[in-house]
């Protein structure tokens, strides 16, 4: 019996792979055998009468695939939205489908004429007619969905392709009767494989391998229980057959050849429409403004690159490019995500690269109470290390104590509303929090190409240095502290064993001598070494001097805490005169704080070492206070917990002879911040030589 389903196809006259626009056309140009393809679709043709009816569209001359005539729109009820094909070789279609379809009495929607959409290609209906299933990522663009759910009046679902062999969604996805989906999964991301598996119960679910997926086993048309498919394998076959469904293979090779099969050579025009069908997008825009270097600095392209790598979608409405070199840019920018939940992830990465709403659009931040001491809100929005502002009452105020990985929460004061940076365990019942990522925006630091690329007393750009550079960043750290010191500044440092290890113990301790260095962080390793080096000569049981290890040396670290123990502290141990050298030494002597971070794999401890955890990070917060410069000597867990804690404008370097610590370091996307990979040693031992060069005062305007 032949169902009243009906399809529409155009026969493959002018059929040929005239060009490459997919992966699949690559290498099969002018490869296609013209009368094969005639048999093939004939073939096609016949199976498909056999279970339900076909109208057929002329086929046009110049416009070889017309014969995959499921893009020529989407067809739901009376209505259909037209494509808009995002290639120019296949854009002269469009008249001849639109011809079509008025002629037989369909409601046609056109979309902005930039707007790609690649018709039933790209939009698949659920087949019981619940909601629309929508791709985009190569050929539709995201915002075509809330023109498909205004007009068709129904749920539109997006779902984001990654793989460009799957570049239209019917090449990878398939609603079949009965509420079953037939489907490549790794065709997809992964939040779209997550909204997949909540619409899908997992006994409708059929994912498919990518051996049949690349044989387009979904590019398949459903009729009813039957599945009209190019090529599958036996194990697919019986899953079908397992639930229900008669799979029909009928070689589709020649059209395999410019990306497609059976689905892409149908279009359904008589589609289900649900009894409580609604329209509804989730897909949420957003418009934000960019100023700056946007194109020397690169924040342009690495904000729309960050938008789709995310799953999202932009369209640049203004771009104003500077007219001089040291001239700024400015940019509009459309973003578009499938969700909301897209879409705060996505702002939130824009606003740290400095993206705000334009003026027109601003709007307060949304602020949640606090109802569970140290708990916020769902939601949250996650501070960064750069200077931040919220828009509280149509003001715009700045947010005090500025770091990583905080909550912003807002109080009442005497002097008005405040705004800080809470840690989570800070959190108090009463404050107000803020949420989502309305009415946010950071200030970063402008510089041009020029300025980052200058090396005349300029400090280093964010990024990582190797061996063949040391010498270089080493004589700019030497005249930022030469800087620094001059002018009253405040350097901190972040200090490792290794320091000891390596031989560096005496240049650092000449840096805290001099007056280089107004704070020490570190763990109980680096004092333990450091006192282990200058009473018994040994770092580790090693001796300093000879290299080799000493009988018994092992145990020399622990004589050492127990020594210090008896004293009670460090500072007291020195003013015995038992400690009468080295980097704790010097710390106490010039008056230097210094906070030690205990571990669970410390032995001992000191008893300077602060074994709470929250304590130990409250100290090192309070030393790094007003800081002007960061040294990071080869620790890697203590220095990220002080870049965590450390705003943005805090020029930051950090030492290591591991390539993927300095990296991690340095990610922090600071623009004040360098990673050198190289012995630690070597390191002070070059800075301490550099600054013995810089014998004159520092003046502020060099050249």
């Amino acid at each position: 019996m032949v169902s009243q389903i009906r399809f529409l196809m155009c026969a493959p006259d002018h059929y040929d792979v005239d060009y490459v626009i997919n992966p699949w056309m690559e290498g099969n140009i002018h490869k296609s055998s013209r009368d094969r393809a005639v048999e093939q679709w004939n073939k096609l043709y016949n199976v498909i009468k056999n279970h339900a009816i076909v109208d057929l569209v002329a086929p046009e001359k110049g416009w070889p695939d017309m014969v995959f005539s499921a893009n020529a729109g989407l067809v739901l009820g009376e209505n259909v939205v037209l494509s808009r094909f995002l290639h120019k070789e296949r854009q002269g279609e469009e008249p001849y489908f639109q011809q079509w379809f008025e002629q037989n009495g369909f409601n046609v929607y056109t979309l902005p004429k930039d707007l790609p959409f690649e018709g039933a290609g790209d939009a698949l209906l659920d087949r019981e007619g619940r909601w629309l299933w929508a791709g985009y990522g190569f050929r539709s663009e995201l915002d075509s969905h809330p023109y498909l759910a205004k007009w068709l009046d129904i749920e539109v679902i997006s779902l984001r392709l990654m793989d460009e062999r799957f570049y239209h969604l019917d090449t990878c996805f398939c609603p079949l009767a009965n509420g079953y989906l037939l489907y490549y999964p790794g065709a997809f991301d992964s939040y779209s494989n997550r909204v997949i598996e909540m619409r899908v119960a997992p006994e409708k679910r059929i994912a498919i391998e990518e051996a049949d997926a690349v044989n387009f086993a979904c590019n398949a048309v459903n009729v009813d229980s039957i599945v009209i498919m190019n090529k599958t394998s036996e194990n697919l076959k019986s899953r079908l057959a397992e639930v229900g469904f008669q799979v029909i293979e009928t070689p589709l090779t020649e059209f395999l050849k410019a990306g497609g099969a059976a689905k892409c050579l149908t279009l359904r025009v008589t589609e289900p429409i649900g009894e409580e069908i609604h329209a509804n997008a989730s897909v949420e825009s957003r418009v934000i403004r960019m100023e700056g270097h946007l194109l020397d600095a690169g924040l342009i392209n690495r904000a729309l690159d960050l938008i789709v790598e995310m799953g999202g979608s932009f369209q640049v409405l203004k771009f104003n490019l500077g007219e001089q070199r040291q001239s700024t840019s400015a940019a509009e920018v459309r973003v578009s995500a499938p969700s909301h939940e897209v879409m705060e992830e996505i702002i939130s990465q824009l606003i740290d690269l400095g993206a705000v709403d334009l003026p027109q659009d601003e709007r307060d931040t949304r602020l949640e109470p606090v109802i569970q001491a140290g708990v916020a809100p769902d939601d949250f929005y996650v501070s960064t290390i750069y200077p931040t502002e919220i828009r509280v009452n149509g003001e715009w105020l700045k947010v005090q104590n500025q770091r990583m990985d905080g909550a912003i929460a807002i109080s009442t004061t005497a002097n008005g509303i405040v705004a800080k940076c809470k840690l989570l365990r800070d959190l108090e019942i009463g404050d107000k929090v803020v949420v989502d990522v309305l009415g946010i925006r950071t200030v970063r630091k402008a510089e041009s190409r020029e300025q980052r690329n200058s090396q005349e007393f300029s400090f280093m750009s964010s990024g990582v240095s190797s061996e063949r550079r040391v010498e270089l960043v080493v004589e700019q750290v030497a005249w930022e502290l030469r800087k620094i010191k001059d002018s009253g500044g405040k350097v901190v440092v972040t200090a490792g064993p290794v320091v000891i290890h390596t031989g560096g113990g005496e240049h650092l301790c000449r840096l805290v001598r001099e007056g280089y260095v107004q704070g020490l962080l570190g763990g109980n390793a680096i004092a333990v070494h450091d006192m282990e080096q200058n009473l018994l000569g040994t770092s580790l049981g090693v001796d300093m001097k000879r290299g080799v290890a000493v009988r018994g040396g092992h145990r020399h670290h622990l004589k050492v805490i127990n020594t210090i123990r008896r004293f009670g502290s460090i500072a007291k141990a020195v003013e015995a005169g038992v400690v009468k050298s080295g980097v704790m030494y010097e710390c106490v002597k010039n008056n230097i704080p210094f906070s030690l971070a205990g571990s669970i794999r410390d032995d001992g401890p000191l008893p300077d070492t602060q074994m709470n955890l929250i304590l130990a990070q409250q100290e090192y917060s309070q030393i790094i206070q007003g800081a002007d410069m960061i040294l990071m000597l080869s620790s890697m867990l203590h220095s990220i917990g002080v870049g965590n804690m450390t705003p943005a404008g805090v020029k930051m370097v950090c030492v290591d002879i591991n390539p993927a610590v300095v990296t991690k370091l340095s990610d922090r996307g600071s623009i004040e911040s360098v990673g050198v990979v190289t012995d630690v040693g070597l390191f002070l031992s070059l800075l301490t030589q550099q600054l013995d060069k810089l014998t004159s005062p520092y003046v502020a305007n060099v050249g």
